[in-house]
This record gives C-alpha cells, sequence and structure tokens, in this order.
C-alpha cells in the first residue's frame, strides 16, 4: 500500500501528460478522414498517420486518467476520510465543472458564429450548421463530460464502500499479475458491448450506462492499485512486451475502425453499430489495448516520472487549465486554417502548439496566482521553488 504522506509525482505527472497530450488528439481530429462528416474543423487536408494517432491515443489516453484518478481518490479516502474526499472533489471537481461549462457553452457558440459567418472553406458540419432549418442540437457536456463522470464515480465509490467487498477486492490484489492481465480486460466487455463501438465522449447529462461500466472499471482499478502496486512491479522490466503486444491487437483494431459509420441526420452525430462479426473482434481489440497500454503508462511513468521535477510539477498544474479551456482556442485556429493553405502535418503542429501556447501564456498571466488558479490546484510556490 502506498503510505499516507508519500508524495508520488510519477501519478501527478502522468495525469498532466494525458491532459495535454487531449489537445494533440482534438488537433488531430481536423485531419482524421473518419471524422472528416463529423468535427468541427475537418480539414479538407487528411493525413492517414494522424488518423492512425488518433484513433490509437483515443483508446487508451481517458481509460489511463480514470485509472490515476480511481487511485488518488482511494489516497484522498485514506488521507483525509469519506468526507475529506468530497469536501476536496467538491473545490476540484464540481467547481470548475460548475462555473466553465456555461463559459464554454459561451465560447463555442462565439467560435461556429465566427466561423460560419467568416470561413470560406468551411467544414460539413459548419456548412450544415450555416443551413437554414439545420438539424437542431441538444446541450453537450462538451469536453467537461470527464468531470461529470468523475462526479458519478465519487457517489459509487461511497455506495460501493458500504457493501461487503472487501474479499473481491483481495481477490483481484492477490491475483497473479499475468492472469490479471489477461482476465481484467474481459471486465470491460459489458460496457463495450452496450456502448457505441467507438469510444467516445459522454456527450449528454443522462448518464450512460455504457461509459458507467467501461471508464468505471478503470476507476476502480485505480482505486484498488492503491492498495497495491503488485501489478506494476510484476511488469517493471516486461513491459516492452505489453506494448509491443498493445500494438500487434491494435493493427487489426484500426484496420476495422472505418467500418464504424455515422448518422449524418442528427447532432450530435450519433455512431451507427457494425455488424456483429466486426463488433465482437473490435470489443476484444478496444479491451485488450485499453488495458495493456493503461499499465504500461503507469509502469513508465513510475520508472521515469518520479522525480521531484520543477518544470513538470509546474506543468502539472497548468494541465488542468489547459484541458479546460483548450478546445474553443484550438477550434478558433483551426477554423482559420481552412482558408490557409498547407499539409496536414503543418496544420496540426501549428494549431497544436499555438493553442498549447496561448493556454500556458494565459495561465502564466491570469490563472496561476489568482482565485481560479488556487481552485483549481490550490495556491502554489514559486516555479523551480525546490
Amino acid at each position: 500500500m502506498t503510505t499516507t504522506n508519500e508524495r508520488l509525482h510519477y501519478m501527478d505527472n502522468l495525469r498532466a501528460i494525458i491532459m495535454i497530450i487531449g489537445v494533440f488528439y482534438h488537433a488531430a481530429l481536423a485531419y482524421n478522414a473518419s471524422w472528416s462528416s463529423i468535427w468541427f474543423s475537418a480539414d479538407t487536408v487528411q493525413s492517414l498517420s494522424l488518423e492512425l494517432f488518433s484513433d490509437f491515443l483515443h483508446v487508451w489516453r481517458m481509460p489511463i486518467f480514470f485509472v490515476v484518478s480511481g487511485f488518488f481518490t482511494a489516497m484522498l479516502i485514506q488521507r483525509r476520510g469519506m468526507g475529506g474526499m468530497f469536501k476536496n472533489r467538491f473545490l476540484r471537481v464540481f467547481s470548475p465543472f460548475v462555473i466553465f461549462w456555461p463559459l464554454l457553452l459561451v465560447a463555442y457558440y462565439v467560435a461556429f458564429l465566427w466561423a460560419i459567418g467568416n470561413i470560406e472553406n468551411k467544414s460539413a458540419i459548419l456548412e450544415l450548421m450555416a443551413m437554414p432549418g439545420a438539424p437542431e442540437g441538444t446541450i453537450s457536456l462538451m469536453h467537461l463530460w470527464f468531470l461529470y463522470y468523475l462526479m458519478i464515480f465519487y457517489v459509487l465509490t461511497w455506495v460501493f464502500r458500504q457493501l461487503p467487498l472487501t474479499k473481491i477486492k483481495n481477490a483481484i490484489v492477490e491475483m497473479n499479475p499475468l492472469l490479471a492481465i489477461m482476465v481484467l480486460p474481459l471486465f470491460l466487455i459489458p460496457g463495450l458491448t452496450l456502448s457505441v463501438i467507438h469510444i467516445r465522449g459522454l456527450l449528454t447529462f443522462t448518464p450512460e450506462i455504457w461509459g458507467i461500466l467501461f471508464f468505471g472499471m478503470f476507476f476502480a482499478y485505480g482505486y484498488i492499485l492503491f492498495s497495491s502496486s503488485r501489478l506494476l512491479d510484476y511488469f517493471d522490466r516486461s513491459w516492452p512486451i505489453l506494448f509491443i503486444t498493445a500494438l500487434v491487437i491494435s493493427a487489426p483494431m484500426l484496420y476495422m475502425f472505418p467500418a464504424i459509420s455515422f448518422d449524418p441526420n442528427r447532432i450530435p452525430f450519433e455512431f451507427i453499430q457494425p455488424d456483429w462479426n466486426i463488433r465482437i473482434p473490435l470489443i476484444l481489440c478496444i479491451a485488450y489495448v485499453a488495458t495493456l497500454m493503461s499499465v504500461v503508462g503507469l509502469v513508465v511513468a513510475k520508472k521515469i516520472l518520479n522525480g521531484n521535477n520543477g518544470f513538470m510539477r509546474y506543468m502539472s498544474d497548468a494541465s488542468y487549465w489547459i484541458y479546460i479551456v483548450h478546445v474553443p482556442i484550438l477550434l478558433m485556429i483551426q477554423f482559420w486554417l481552412l482558408d490557409q493553405e498547407g499539409g496536414a502535418a503543418y496544420k496540426f503542429l501549428f494549431s497544436s502548439f499555438s493553442t498549447l501556447l496561448i493556454c500556458l501564456i494565459s495561465y502564466v498571466l491570469l490563472v496561476r496566482w489568482s482565485p481560479i488558479g488556487w481552485l483549481l490546484n490550490g495556491k502554489r510556490k514559486p516555479l523551480f521553488s525546490n
């Protein structure tokens, strides 16, 4: 078990990297042919490399985030008790959601209005939005859906702690790690079977059962991981085998992804399920890739990101703000790029790093030393104070 006062830098740093990677993931969607009919800033220039990058990343990025979140939830309960955990999460999760969700809704709306009125080479969805009598959209959680589901998982944590589940938890902790890595992905199958198969953000305020089952399993894995690092220790030297295995499984998974289609008559667009002869192997591939890459990410982070590095600590503090505000900024930049010359690689890199730079500058000038920064991360010490 992790000791009460131990600072887990690798978990902080991994969470920061996962959030910052979100900028690059969302930027890549504009050049992913599979998303060309549904992504707001989809460009006419596309890239197979960016399509494979974003599809592969999409399968395991948020699962790792929920593992880390489950881990920190268990740590908070150990340090502060259930009441202390809820108090902390009220400040760090519920309050930012309530404050920033309506502001982001306005920011998205302004970005769309500007693009519809000023961009000549509109994406397919912008063209649809601009048409008289366009299908009406629904109120969306946008990219803050993960905060909404974290709040659900905190409540479920309290519920499950009231139940006699100690034997099940101990059985998972004591399971042979090699057996665990083969068995645990199977627990993801119910959620994936209920879902639209291509893992997506859970955008509606009505909780979706598949998302609770799928992402909730990763949250639970992280919660249990706090009790024992046996799984990570076991694969400390053999993680490259897990990584190669994940890449091998990813090949047929990425090949099958184009079989997923969308209903173009609805906003937000809905995925159309593929036939079961594709759906079943795709479910298995996603379950194993998500699990294997989560373990690989945690093991590698523990090996190389566990130092008390001033720069990484600063980026860890900034990452929450970056993730919250990045999408409207990114969309504005990519809307402008729709009318500019250039290849997919150039536009991807320009929009990604421009967005990241703007977010960082705004964090330094407006957030870090302000009540907003205190709300997101608590009061901060000066950079490189250590």
